[in-house]
This record gives C-alpha cells, sequence and structure tokens, in this order.
C-alpha cells in the first residue's frame, strides 16, 4: 500500500494523526512523531475493524503528511476536532462508498463491543477515575446527537435503550448526510450559523465511536 495521506492537528501537549482517506482512524501522541507511531501501531486494529466492508483498506507501513493545523485545549484535552481544507469540498462517488462504509464499521464495533461487555467490569484509572460501561454508551448516545444535529438532522430518542437508541441516530446521520448532499438541508441553519462539513462529521463520527469501542476493549477486565 503506497503512503497513507495523513493530517496532523497539534496542540500544546498532544498532537492528533489522523487519516485523510479513512474515518475513524486517528491516534495521538504527546508529540507528532509519536502520533504517526501510534496510527501505524493501530493499522492491523483498524483493518479488523474495516474488514468485510469493502473499503479496501490495507496496511501501510509509511505515511504522507498533507495538511497541519495548529490544535487548541480540545486538542489537549483529546479531541481531534480542527477542519481542514478538503472539508469544505463536497464528497462523492467512491470516496463517499468508502467513507460511509468505514463510519458503519465503526459504529457496528462500538456497538459490539458494548453489547458484548454488558455484565462484565471495566478496569478503573488512576484514583478509581474513569466512566463505567453504563456512562459510556450514555456519552456516545448524547455526542451523537449533537454530531447529528450539527451536520442539520433532529434524531429523536425513545429513551428506553441507549444502543437502540444509537441505531436510530445513525439513520438520522446517514439521511441528514444524504440531504446534505442533494441540498435539501442547507449548509447554513435557520439562525445562520454554519453546520458541519459532511467530511468532517463522517471523520470526527467515527473517530468518536471507535475510540470508545477501543477503549471498552482496553479496559475489559476476564470475567
Amino acid at each position: 500500500m503506497p503512503p497513507v495521506r495523513i493530517y496532523i492537528e497539534s496542540g500544546d501537549t498532544r498532537s492528533f494523526a489522523s487519516a485523510a482517506d479513512w474515518p475513524g482512524w486517528a491516534r495521538s501522541g504527546k508529540t507528532e512523531a509519536a502520533a504517526i507511531t501510534a496510527l501505524l501501531d493501530y493499522a492491523p486494529r483498524y483493518a479488523a475493524v474495516v474488514a468485510g466492508r469493502s473499503t479496501g483498506f490495507r496496511t501501510p507501513t509509511a505515511v504522507e503528511v498533507v495538511e497541519r493545523v495548529r490544535g487548541g485545549s480540545g486538542t489537549d484535552f483529546g479531541a481531534p476536532n480542527y477542519r481542514y481544507k478538503p472539508d469544505a469540498t463536497p464528497i462523492t462517488g467512491s470516496a463517499l462508498k468508502r467513507h460511509v462504509a468505514a463510519l458503519g464499521a465503526c459504529w457496528a464495533a462500538f456497538t459490539a463491543t458494548a453489547t458484548s461487555a454488558v455484565g462484565h467490569e471495566l478496569r478503573r484509572g488512576p484514583r478509581g477515575g474513569g466512566r463505567d460501561l453504563a456512562k459510556i454508551i450514555t456519552h456516545v448516545l448524547e455526542a451523537e446527537v449533537a454530531y447529528v444535529t450539527g451536520l442539520g438532522g433532529k434524531p429523536v430518542l425513545e429513551g428506553a435503550d441507549a444502543l437502540a437508541d444509537l441505531e436510530r441516530v445513525h439513520e438520522v446521520f446517514l439521511t441528514t448526510l444524504q440531504g446534505r448532499r442533494d441540498g435539501s438541508i442547507p449548509a447554513v441553519g435557520p439562525r445562520g450559523g454554519a453546520r458541519w462539513q459532511p467530511r468532517f462529521a463522517l471523520r470526527y463520527t467515527a473517530w468518536h465511536a471507535l475510540d470508545h469501542a477501543w477503549e471498552i476493549e482496553d479496559r475489559l477486565l476476564p470475567a
């Protein structure tokens, strides 16, 4: 596989390396070099997530930095939330198909991991820190509602089952994405605020779901 194209976002204490063409594949480190190393280290793990989704992913051994941005407090806190120049361009054709397939794989990974972890204990961090499973699921649900809203959608939750509500949010996300592409949902909200760009929404939503799926996997204690 040729070098993978990546974006670099650097704050004061943390940098993120994010694959430009593979939503969900983004890792951080204390420096740019450390973030790139982490990204490549996670390539086999990402490959396992998107396997069978017809994305054509192949594990790379090198990267090509196509854009660098200066991050801020969000970067240092642990979220790669800055926009890049290509985010302002429409996404169509094979690129759209690949991005949506990768997002679906990340969603599926979170749902499967969270479901399999029900009834199990998660390892706590220093001084007992870290959300329990129920709080992780609720956090991801609340975050994805915000992401769909940012894109221009209006998810409706039933409230009885967080994972079932998460599936409903995913459906609204995809419908909203189609609306943004065909122009039925404008890029500017009713109060004049700019809505999330589809490329950014795909990349950020996939990263967040997969990051928490991997968190659950890494913190899951043996039965």
